[in-house]
């Protein structure tokens, strides 16, 4: 099984996105996660700094530069999703990565606090 580390870019980023209420609250993740299409689209336009900061996750071992090296995914590439991050929480829980599962916990506080969410 693959093993990550936390990705501190993406937890700042998503912490800016929040703090600047560029968030979605409701919303069928399965529907608006990007594929394949949408990341290579995206690579194109924005490069590797900028396609990692969406991804809570690092996968040990993997080269930078690779979409292997990038996991955990909480956006759409131009607001954060709630649903996004509950499904990090879930998929880091039932996996046993623990510091991405925190990571994307505290994430999901956060949010939740700024949307008034209690």
């Amino acid at each position: 099984m693959a093993k990550y580390s936390v990705n501190p870019a993406a937890v700042e980023h998503a912490r800016k996105l929040i703090e600047g209420r560029q968030y979605v609250l409701d919303s069928e993740w399965g529907e608006v996660q990007p594929d394949a299409e949408a990341q290579n689209a995206y690579l194109a336009r924005h490069g590797w700094d900028e396609y990692a900061a969406w991804h809570l996750g690092l996968t040990d071992g993997a080269n930078d530069e690779t979409k292997a090296r990038y996991a955990f995914v909480f956006g759409d590439f131009r607001r954060i999703h709630r649903t996004g991050l509950i499904a990090s929480v879930y998929r880091a829980s039932e996996w046993r990565h623990k510091a991405v599962e925190l990571a994307a916990h505290d994430l999901l506080q956060l949010l939740d606090a700024k949307a008034g969410i209690k």
